[in-house]
This record gives C-alpha cells, structure tokens and sequence, in this order.
C-alpha cells in the first residue's frame, strides 16, 4: 500500500488520477496543502470523492516546529516541554500531554482528516531531527508520556502511531539528509529506546513508522526496510499486530536501497504494511512500481481511520476544548 503526498491546495487531474490506482490507500497533506480551516476540510472530502476506495488521510501535527495546519488551530507546544515540567510536577506534565493529544487529535478529527502520525517516542538525546519532538532523554520517563499521550489521543477518536522505531533520538544525523548509523547492541537499545515503544504497544498504539537509521549490531539494512527489526522483534518479540509504515522513501537515508521501485520493495518486502511518498514527483513511479504487486483489500487500513468526527461546532461547545487550550496556554506562559 502507498500513502502519497500531492502538490497543493486542491487536487490536480493528475492527483485524481493516482487516486484511482488500487495500490494508493491514503493521502499524506503538508504545509503546502493549507490555506484555511475551510480549504483544508474541502481538500479532505475532494479526496474521498475522488478515490473509488477509502482513503487514509494524514499529516503531521505534533506541535512545536512540526505542525503543518496552523491558521484557525491551537498553537501547540513543542513535547520537549513536558518533559522539563515533569522533573518539578510529574503529574500535571503527564496531564498536560494527554490534554496536548486530546486537542490536536480532536481538532485534526474536526477538520476531516483521520490521523495525525503522533507521537514521536524518540529520546531526546541530541538528534538534529527530533529534538524538542522528544519528551525526554530518559525511557522510562518517556514510557509514561507515551501511555499518557496514546490515551488522549484515544479519547479524541484517534488512532496513535509510535515513531519512529527502534528508535531515532540517539543518533546525531537528520536522516531527511544524510546516513545515520546506530552502533550499539541490541541488548542496549532494548533496555533505553525500545522501552517507549514497549509501552505504546502496550497502550493499544495502531500502528507504528519506522527509522531510516541503520543498526549494523542487529541488522546489515536500515531498520525501515529489515526483516529483522519489522518480522522478528517488532512483530514476533514485542507482540505488535499493528499496521507498519515506512517513513518518507524521498528522504536522502531512504536512497541506500537504491531507485524508487528498488525503495518500494525493500520495505514492502520487509514486512511494511504502507510506504510514504511524501514527494509528489516520486508518485508516478511509485504507482509503477507496485504494477505487479497485489491490490491492498479495501479496508486494509479501517483500523486506523477516524472513529469519530465532531465537527468544529460541536468541538467548540465541548468544555474540554476550552479548558485544554488554556492549560496549554497557561504552560506556555510558565503558569503550570
């Protein structure tokens, strides 16, 4: 299965084309597919009208630097923050990350998109890619934002995707740019980075995306496309049942396995349930490459669609929505 990214405010003859293709089961939307609250919810229903299956769509609004829709949005904090609340107040840190879930999973819901790819269970631990994304660097302080984060989310309707695993915090390079290279043993990574995802699958987490950073103790591959990481210990060790995505095959990490057919399959063939083309140059020959692969069953993935869908009227009445954005907004101001 493919989840595909498109150009821009509206879809393009070409986009509802790719639509069309049984392979693509979802739509991924960027900054560059925002203008308005409006706009955005019209995008969404243009998108289901015109696939002739169910379509998954997301985006990524963590907070912080990585919130694609803003205008008409809650302003959210950057995770990083709790966790500096959590060594004075652990828990209100913990009940101000579940309201954090709670709002951007309600509003993400109220605005016709079904999944926000949240939350980031890295360690905070000096990655250029992740840092304040991070809760914290120590896992077990982590393992609790990540239960307490999956329920908010759970209570908004949503379903929680853990990334990205095995775990990418402890890693100096961005791999949206370059190689990253994760030296140390199994035994070290289950002991620190893999007890946040322990706990998330533990929590009922849905699905989970992979790293693009490479692990040579474990594995020769990166751990985006390696049987060993998805089939043996995600999978057959850690229990998961859930769906698999690979994160962006366009980012510069993702070339190790060589074209964009060669991409594809690796991590399909590894045990990924869903690919992301974020790129929308890379679509037409993504929708090539899986030609010759089997079409996904329609409902491959209704476990992860939205389970409820308050628009932002009733969202609005609810007290919750009031009470979470001042709590967030008394947080922000160092009044938690």
């Amino acid at each position: 299965m493919l989840v595909i990214g498109i150009g821009g405010l509206e879809l393009a003859p070409e986009e509802r084309e790719w639509l069309q293709h049984p392979a693509v089961s979802g739509v991924i939307l960027f900054k560059r597919n925002f203008a308005s609250r409006d706009q955005v919810a019209d995008l969404s229903a243009a998108i289901r009208a015109a696939a002739p299956r169910p379509q998954l769509l997301c985006v990524d609004q963590e907070g912080g630097r990585v919130q694609r829709f803003r205008d008409g949005y809650h302003v959210l904090p950057s995770l990083e923050g709790f966790g500096k609340l959590y060594e004075r107040d652990r828990e209100a840190a913990l009940a101000l990350a579940r309201e954090h879930a709670w709002l951007m999973a309600s509003e993400i819901r109220a605005t016709g998109v079904d999944l926000s790819f949240a939350p980031v269970v890295d360690l905070g631990r000096g990655n250029l890619a992740i840092g304040d994304r991070a809760f914290h660097a120590d896992p077990a302080i982590v393992a609790e934002f990540t239960r307490a984060y999956v329920a908010g989310m759970h209570e908004a309707g949503m379903a929680a995707t853990l990334k990205h695993f095995p775990g990418h915090g402890s890693v100096l390079e961005d791999t949206h740019f370059d190689d990253a290279v994760d030296p140390r043993p199994l035994s070290e990574l289950q002991a620190h980075d893999l007890v946040p995802f322990a706990a998330g699958i533990a929590a009922g987490a849905e699905a989970v995306m992979m790293a693009h950073v490479k692990y040579p103790a474990v594995a020769p591959e990166p751990a985006g496309y390696s049987p060993r990481w998805i089939r043996d210990i995600l999978r057959r060790d850690m229990g998961f049942g859930g769906i698999v995505f690979s994160d962006d095959i366009g980012m510069a990490a993702a070339e190790s396995a060589g074209g964009v057919k060669a991409r594809i399959d690796a991590h399909l063939d590894a045990g990924c349930d869903v690919v992301l083309v974020c790129a929308p140059a890379l679509v037409p020959d993504s929708l090539r490459a899986v030609d010759d692969r089997a079409a996904p069953a329609p409902d491959a993935l209704a476990a992860l669609a939205g389970r409820r869908h308050a628009d932002w009227h009733a969202l609005a009445a609810d007290a919750r929505y009031d009470g979470a954005r001042e709590a967030l907004r008394r947080f922000e101001q160092g009044v938690a």
